[in-house]
């Protein structure tokens, strides 16, 4: 299925996102040949009845004392988005909600069900971001395509290079049906799988995995990599330094924040700090 719809979340609060990650979206936009979606939000409080406020409800809000600088961010931000997409030709559509920050990601999840592909820019280890991406993977039911926010710049604009991270889970699974348009127009495809041991299982599943993407038209190799100790989520970021890839595929796991304080998992890291870009799926 060709990407032609994609979300853009534009985080408005505490900081607007950088001008540099939003005009890497509408180039990503226009490679893809797609039309973008940029949603942002003016910080509003909860009724004084505590009731859930959804952005689209007439009920009397308090207004909060973020709101003015969170109106500001996104109207300047979407002033950037407008512009870039002129330039490049990119379609657009835009709405700034008003909502209290923690419904934010709720709205996303519901904005992204009817839209193909959504947009991240991730800035580092940063709670609302996370919250962003934790509600459109777990609650939009479609593919999530994230970037580092501050590394937009060493960025490049298409997807020539592109790992599987592959352990034959349902999560992988459903991450490389969601990345076919992508992994279509790569020059080179690598799966790999991280191990402490390898068993024969394992190298079946990933020769199975090249099968496939070959019945699609995609050449692929396989190799297995040595866990040797460290995190999942450090194997995956040197593993792209390494071999210079410009995306990863990978599925998304959910653990309790208590779980991944103490154990931190490859969702968690790669999300807190994407080494390239990352499509995820769960």
């Amino acid at each position: 299925m060709a990407i032609r719809e994609i979300l853009l979340p534009l985080v408005s609060y505490p900081v607007a996102i950088e001008e540099a990650a939003i005009k890497k979206s509408v180039s990503v936009a226009a490679h893809l040949n797609a039309q973008i979606l940029a949603v942002s939000f003016e910080v509003d409080a909860r009724p004084q009845d505590g009731t859930y406020t959804r952005p689209f409800s007439t009920r009397f809000t308090m207004e909060a004392p973020e709101h003015k600088p969170s109106v500001e961010n996104a109207e300047q931000m979407m002033a950037v988005l407008e512009a870039a997409a002129r330039e490049a030709g990119v379609g657009y559509r835009k709405a700034i909600t008003r909502c209290a920050p923690e419904d934010f990601s709720s709205y996303l999840a519901h904005c992204a069900r009817t839209i193909d592909l959504s947009l991240v820019p991730i800035r580092s280890y940063d709670e609302m971001h996370e919250k962003v991406v934790e509600g459109l993977i777990f609650q939009s039911g479609r593919p999530l395509l994230i970037f580092s926010e501050g590394g937009a710049d060493r960025l490049p604009n298409s997807f020539e290079h592109a790992a599987i991270a592959w352990d034959h889970s349902q999560q992988a699974t459903r991450a490389v049906a969601d990345a076919m348009p992508f992994l279509q127009g790569a020059k080179t495809v690598t799966v790999f799988t991280v191990t402490d041991k390898e068993t024969p299982t394992e190298r079946e599943s990933g020769e199975a995995l090249v099968k496939h993407l070959a019945a699609h038209g995609i050449t692929a190799g396989f190799e297995v990599i040595p866990k040797g100790g460290a995190s999942i989520g450090k194997v995956f970021e040197a593993y792209v330094q390494k071999n210079a890839i410009d995306l990863l595929v990978m599925g998304a796991y959910r653990h309790s924040r208590l779980r991944e304080f103490f154990m931190p998992g490859a969702t968690y890291t790669v999300v807190g700090s994407p080494p390239c870009w990352v499509l995820m799926t769960h």
